[in-house]
């Protein structure tokens, strides 16, 4: 795998602009005909964030140690000075469901969705955190960045500690950039004949990316530092585009899913591996882009 290069997306000529666009072949961009523009709107379905519709967590794996499910987007996975006035966390909504005690044991930003695993009791717990700092543990997330990425890359690029000032207040603030790396290669890509920012036509990637430390934000700051930034993040993403997924494809959430988690059982020393499917919001954007032959079945929605 060769090292990420910086690419940046080049501008095209007025004749390209009003030039067909046609369904080209698996290795070029898919691009969809001028005309679409009024289908793109009327059947875009509404890609919303899920959040106020939390009644019961999907729950994707359970043993007598681990419980896995698959968290929506916009909910937190426990308390925390983040987001002061939230009532509602996965921690507590998974307590409730199944009527005990639950141990986080790795984190997902609010925004991301996928799979979630917490331990059962604090044995357990103490058992994951070990597998987890010791970067025995491989996670897979399928993302929608802005540009053509390369077919696949390694991003080694050290990150500063992010800090918030509502939660890290007593964080060292001159700590020293520490080591960071995400593997991610490219499933598809597409190419709207539609002006965004500086360009004529807007171009995206699908990819599914495995970091190999666990950095805060890690993969969102990594694919904006390469300048792939990842649709619909606020923080570190390309406004511009954000918005231009908001107007045309009716999507307000973040494009990040953790989709994959592998491990080795702390007690039964077998490999656990836990996927979750996307949910309805990311699977809309996937069609509208057209790229639903990329997925693997176990991506798809239950039916």
């Amino acid at each position: 795998m060769k090292q990420h290069g910086e690419r940046s997306e080049t501008s095209q000529s007025p004749v390209r602009r009003r030039a067909n666009y046609t369904r080209l072949t698996q290795e070029k961009p898919v691009v969809f005909p001028v005309d679409r523009d009024r289908r793109l709107r009327q059947h875009a379905r509404d890609c919303k964030n899920d959040e106020a519709s939390v009644d019961k967590l999907d729950i994707l794996y359970r043993d007598e140690h681990l419980i896995a499910i698959n968290k929506p987007a916009g909910l937190l996975v426990h308390r925390s000075a983040v987001d002061r006035y939230e009532t509602r966390y996965a921690l507590q909504l998974l307590r409730d469901q199944i009527g005990q005690r639950v141990y986080p044991v790795h984190r997902l930003d609010k925004p991301t969705s996928g799979v979630l695993l917490f331990a059962l009791n604090p044995e357990t717990a103490a058992r994951l955190t070990v597998t987890f700092t010791s970067r025995e543990v491989n996670k897979q997330y399928l993302a929608v960045v802005r540009g053509h990425t390369p077919e696949q890359a390694r991003i080694d690029y050290p990150l500063k500690e992010e800090l918030d000032a509502a939660s890290d207040t007593l964080a060292q603030a001159d700590k020293p950039a520490q080591e960071a790396i995400t593997d991610y290669r490219r499933l598809a890509s597409a190419e709207l004949p539609y002006p965004v920012g500086r360009y004529a036509v807007a171009r995206y990637s699908l990819i599914e990316a495995t970091p190999r430390t666990g950095r805060k934000h890690q993969i969102r700051r990594h694919m904006k530092h390469v300048f792939h930034p990842v649709i619909g993040d606020t923080t570190h993403g390309d406004g511009r585009h954000n918005q231009f997924f908001r107007e045309h494809l009716r999507c307000q959430r973040l494009l990040l899913s953790a989709t994959k988690l592998t491990l080795i059982h702390p007690y039964t020393q077998q490999p656990v591996e836990i996927a979750t499917p996307l949910d309805s919001a990311f699977i809309s954007v996937i069609e509208r882009l057209e790229w639903l032959e990329k997925l693997s079945d176990d991506l798809m929605p239950k039916s």
